[in-house]
């Protein structure tokens, strides 16, 4: 089965790789990852919210942004692990961006939100495992609300 996503790079091989679906995402800790620079250094003791992490769900991206691109608009704020984008009907002008460091990604949120991107303004989030297995489990109760519907004939 396929997600619908298309691998844009490969994972490092020393890298902790965890599977979530189909997808291939790694949770970073605070502080945790890529080297960075001075200016990331600095910002090591600054408390990030819960909901910060490397994992950046890009959504309202052009069709056709080739991967150059994304690495082009994505690299600038930090090291970049791997981008997954969109392919499929359901999931085309989305993606997934990992970064190394999780203030790499936080200051990424920070700049690229609403970015103007071939006329498009992008939407970004951070990844949140949770909220997508409540919409997994969501959908597979109303399945099931509705197939017993079906069997006692109730509307």
């Amino acid at each position: 089965k396929t997600t619908g996503l298309k691998r844009l790079s490969q994972p490092r091989p020393d890298s902790r790789w965890g599977g979530v679906g189909n997808f291939v995402m790694d949770f970073g800790t605070p502080g945790g990852g890529g080297g960075g620079d001075g200016a990331a250094l600095g910002r090591r003791n600054v408390r990030l919210p819960p909901e910060v992490n490397r994992i950046l769900y890009v959504r309202n991206l052009p069709y056709k942004i080739s991967a150059d691109e994304l690495y082009d608009i994505f690299g600038k704020y930090g090291s970049i692990r791997q981008i997954r984008r969109g392919n499929g009907p359901e999931t085309r002008g989305t993606a997934f961006v990992i970064y190394d460091d999780i203030y790499d990604a936080k200051n990424a949120m920070d700049q690229l939100s609403g970015f103007n991107v071939a006329g498009r303004y992008l939407v970004l989030l951070f990844y949140n495992p949770t909220k997508m297995q409540q919409k997994v489990d969501a959908r597979s109760k109303r399945e099931d609300i509705d197939k017993l519907k079906r069997k006692y004939g109730v509307e």
